[in-house]
């Protein structure tokens, strides 16, 4: 892992590992996914940048179910992140979805909303509340949050993107992981985005990560929140069948 270094003699911070290095360097197989281990996932990751879309859109929805199954976070998420994250620069992120003539980036940066969002403060919040002290031992949820400042140097160049729905989700992924303490000097600007999802977008569990970002961070949110009688089993992006399933 390299680091970067801040022209001021600041701390160094760890910069997020390339892809290539995640896939060659994470033992895959000792780790646990919602089916055993982890040892079909590079596989499954490799195929993210195969030409054809469909392959790319299958495989997203077979690591959605191996590393996010029912929501939950395993062994394998938190590296499985990290590679996604990865490949949101690689040129297979611009193949075009068929039928939604939308780029794979959107759809990569859809997924890593989702899954941040399930170890989001609003969630670990609700479990605490059920079993405190379940963020001290739910190690494999701590160690996808502790990534959230590298994830969000990947995630923020695509905040002003050209396409709407990558800058949509873009913006809702970023959201999420500016929860982090550490990632608090971002809060201002991303606060503006946020309301543009309120003012613009058209799907409501973006516009309710949003809203609640602005509530969070003392910005008034506008209205009621959205979708607050469902909002258990929403996460952003979410149709409630799951934009990753056939047919794409």
């Amino acid at each position: 892992m390299t680091h970067s270094r801040s022209r001021a003699g600041a701390p160094c911070k760890p910069d997020l590992p390339s892809y290539q290095v995640v896939l060659a360097t994470t033992d895959w197989g000792s780790l646990r996914t919602a089916f055993g281990s982890g040892e079909d996932l590079p596989k499954v990751l490799t195929q993210l940048l195969e030409p054809d879309p469909k392959v790319q859109v299958t495989a997203l929805w077979e690591l959605g179910e191996l590393v996010g199954h029912q929501n939950t976070i395993y062994e394998a998420t938190a590296p499985a992140v990290m590679y996604v994250a990865g490949i949101l620069t690689h040129p297979a992120a611009m193949t075009r979805r068929p039928y939604r003539d939308v780029p794979i980036r959107a759809t990569l940066l859809a997924w890593l909303a989702s899954t941040l969002h399930d170890a989001s403060d609003e969630l670990v919040a609700r479990n605490e509340e059920y079993f405190p002290g379940f963020l001290t031992h739910c190690t494999t949820v701590a160690a996808l949050r502790d990534l959230r400042p590298m994830l969000y140097r990947a995630v923020a160049p695509f905040l002003h993107d050209s396409h709407e729905d990558v800058r949509e989700a873009a913006v809702i992924a970023a959201l999420l992981l500016a929860e982090h303490p550490a990632l608090a000097g971002h809060r201002a600007h991303l606060a503006v985005h946020a309301r543009r999802i309120l003012d613009t977008s058209r799907n409501d569990p973006d516009r309710r990560v949003a809203w609640k970002a602005l509530e969070a961070w003392g910005h008034n949110p506008p209205g009621p929140e959205p979708l607050l009688e469902e909002a258990e089993d929403r996460g952003p992006h979410s149709d409630g069948r799951g934009d990753l399933e056939p047919p794409f």
